[in-house]
């Protein structure tokens, strides 16, 4: 068989991505629950996997972002990428739930990586094992959280982009653990706008931000 037409054949086998407004409201679906295990505790060995492996010989920053497109998520993402570019002796990781085509999309149109990595989970197999589960309807649109996707866009210019692939129900959290692989800060979203200090995660293995202090003002 040619390659032209294994390439024609795999293309009719994959399915394309949606885009503009159904991959919105495909955003909105109800996405497919999973075993939450639960949240690791400040002091506990944090939970270890293949694809973040702990403990790293690092002090360590996780980030577990809400959907590429999220003006909250992006907003972390910055403060996260900022981090590991001030603190070189700090392990940054950011955590998509997107797909990987959608995170490559969305990385340069929000700064880039700096010295961050980013993992791509799209099963949320990883949220799960770090005990972060799904939202309500006020989490993720609740009046406050409106006003806030109003205020990040007006103060900072961080507006909401085309949802790709990822849901908006799942929650987003931060965890700091140390070089022994012990949790020494745990955060998880109280609603889609409840951020994470990544300052103060830093600071509890160690790490002061070098040159410039990284910007968590509560919105």
């Amino acid at each position: 068989m040619s390659a032209a037409a294994e390439n024609t054949n795999a293309s009719a086998k994959s399915p394309r991505p949606q885009s503009g407004f159904w991959a919105e409201m495909e955003s909105l679906k109800s996405p497919e629950k999973k075993e939450v295990a639960e949240l690791p505790k400040v002091g506990a060995a944090a939970p270890s996997s293949d694809k973040i492996p702990l403990p790293d010989g690092k002090p360590t920053v996780i980030v577990f972002l809400r959907h590429c497109g999220c003006p909250f998520a992006e907003k972390t993402f910055k403060q996260l990428t900022t981090l590991s570019h001030k603190s070189p002796g700090l392990h940054c990781i950011a955590v998509s739930h997107s797909s990987a085509e959608a995170t490559e999309r969305w990385i340069p149109q929000v700064g880039g990586v700096w010295s961050t990595d980013v993992v791509v989970d799209e099963e949320r197999n990883l949220y799960a094992q770090w005990g972060l589960g799904l939202g309500s309807t006020w989490h993720i649109s609740g009046p406050k959280v409106l006003y806030s996707v109003y205020r990040l866009g007006t103060e900072e210019g961080i507006w909401n982009r085309t949802t790709e692939s990822g849901t908006r129900w799942q929650v987003g959290g931060a965890f700091a653990v140390d070089e022994g692989g012990v949790v020494r800060y745990a955060h998880v979203s109280k609603s889609a706008d409840d951020l994470a200090d990544l300052q103060a995660a830093a600071q509890s293995v160690g790490i002061q931000a070098q040159e410039e202090e990284v910007k968590n003002k509560a919105i």
